[in-house]
């Protein structure tokens, strides 16, 4: 018979796996009884999965502190050196943006960005529903190779593979792209014309093209199986390549330059090229003290930027985080004076501090201090190691290394989130065999014409107790 689905406790398999002789669905009020003999366990099943919930926003959370405050570090470091008097400017539209640190020297340079980095994407079979089970629900494995696609040939790449499980917990669209994701691969569930498809995007890069292959469920394999080899018969594989992955190609003042991201280092000495279109541009880099007050107005708006990202993850996803307590009070001890740059010092040249902790700038200052000694405006941002931002930058490694506050309580975050999926799924499958039992018990009593109580029920038992 076709299995039976009550609430969230899983797929009952019908009165006939229990030798009652019979082959059809249990009636409705069968159901009925089986859903108000349940409903006291939905409380921990509610339980389980607002933990989860939890769980998971405060690893987006962290993610999303450790994404502010690299962010922020990048604009720190490029003031380094003469960095605060430096800017790098692009002569096109929508080709590249530039960015320069103090180690770039000045300068016209030709660029000609021929091909933008991408990701590959492979697309499953259109599916009537993302919820539908697919296959028998017996353990299959799924492996993940990454590489570079040579056409018909597929060659492995430095990055280790990964094996992801797929069995009845989780053998639905919705349940594959969760699976891909916790093993740190892009996927996702997408509308495609009237039903669903499964979508994988792999990193920007030629050599982050994937090969998947599936052991155990043929229905898994026929899904989302791909094999650059097998590109000449289409229907040897699950997934087809709608983008194939590729670096970005440019030449820099004559030189051909790759990568597998877009964004170009020292292609240019001192100068980070971001790419945003194909097209030929001319960068220039100047050093003019006149950029120091550009320079300090950027420090401050980004400075002011993290800290409304701060404030909005302590009252939402970090509320009452410790790494997060941590980042603000080390941070905000900065622009108080324990940098070595004293809050005198930074109100001489018209940056303060008000009482929610934001920089305000006085333009005017800044510009008569720069007029009088520019050199001591920009050491007060960078001063061999000792400048506001050279500390700043110092700060943040710390704070974001391996060894640092956010990344030691992400991983614990994330072992809690393991050990409670896997105590959902065992809960899952308990209640899969209650509610089984039950659909077989009541199906029996309905049959044989009983009342509606267990035999010799009297009321001080729990209804679970001939489960035990």
């Amino acid at each position: 018979m076709a299995n039976t689905t009550i609430g969230n406790y899983g797929n009952l398999t019908g009165a006939s796996a229990y030798g009652l002789g019979t082959s059809s669905t249990p009636s409705a009020s069968v159901l009925a009884k089986v859903e108000r003999t349940l409903a006291s366990q939905t409380g921990s099943v509610a339980k389980l999965n607002t933990s989860l919930a939890s769980g998971q926003a405060k690893l987006s959370g962290l993610g999303q502190l450790q994404s502010a405050l690299t962010g922020f570090q990048s604009i720190a470091e490029r003031l380094a050196g003469s960095g605060l008097s430096t800017t790098a400017t692009s002569s096109g539209k929508g080709v590249l943006t530039a960015s320069a640190a103090g180690t770039a020297k000045a300068g016209t340079y030709a660029v000609d960005v021929k091909q933008l980095a991408q990701g590959q994407i492979l697309n499953s079979d259109q599916q009537a529903s993302s919820s539908a089970t697919i296959g028998t629900g017996s353990p299959a494995t799924i492996k993940v190779e990454f590489g570079t696609d040579g056409g018909n040939t597929f060659t492995p790449g430095k990055t280790s593979a990964k094996t992801i499980t797929i069995d009845s917990k989780n053998n639905t669209l919705d349940g594959i792209a969760s699976a891909f994701k916790e093993a740190g691969i892009n996927a996702s569930v997408v509308k495609s014309g009237t039903g669903y498809a499964l979508q994988i995007k792999g990193e920007n890069g030629e050599a982050n093209s994937l090969r998947i292959s599936v052991s155990g469920d043929a229905a898994l394999k026929n899904l989302v199986a791909y094999n650059p080899a097998s590109n000449n018969s289409p229907t040897a594989q699950g997934l087809t390549q709608a983008a194939a992955a590729q670096g970005a190609v440019a030449t820099v003042a004559g030189k051909e330059v790759k990568s597998a991201s877009n964004t170009l280092k020292d292609a240019i000495d001192g100068v980070s090229l971001t790419l945003t279109g194909a097209g030929k541009t001319d960068v220039t880099v100047s050093q003019d003290s006149g950029q120091i007050a550009q320079n300090v107005s950027l420090f401050v708006n980004a400075f002011n930027d993290l800290n409304s990202k701060l404030t909005a993850l302590q009252k939402g996803d970090l509320k009452s985080d410790q790494a997060l307590g941590q980042v603000s009070r080390e941070l905000n001890a900065l622009v108080q004076g324990n940098s070595g740059v004293s809050k005198s010092a930074l109100a001489a040249v018209g940056v303060t501090v008000d009482s929610s902790g934001k920089l305000v700038l006085d333009d005017k200052k800044l510009k008569s201090a720069i007029a009088a000694d520019a050199g001591a405006v920009a050491g007060l941002f960078t001063k061999d190691g000792k400048g506001l931002a050279d500390q700043f930058d110092a700060k943040i490694d710390t704070l974001t290394g391996k060894t640092g506050s956010i990344q030691r309580e992400a991983q614990q975050v994330g072992k809690d989130i393991t050990a409670l999926s896997s105590k959902k799924a065992d809960l899952a499958k308990a209640l899969t065999t209650q509610a089984n039992a039950l659909v077989a018990f009541y199906t029996q009593q309905e049959q044989s014409a009983a009342s509606d109580a267990l035999p010799g029920y009297t009321g001080a038992r729990s209804l679970f107790d001939f489960l035990v």
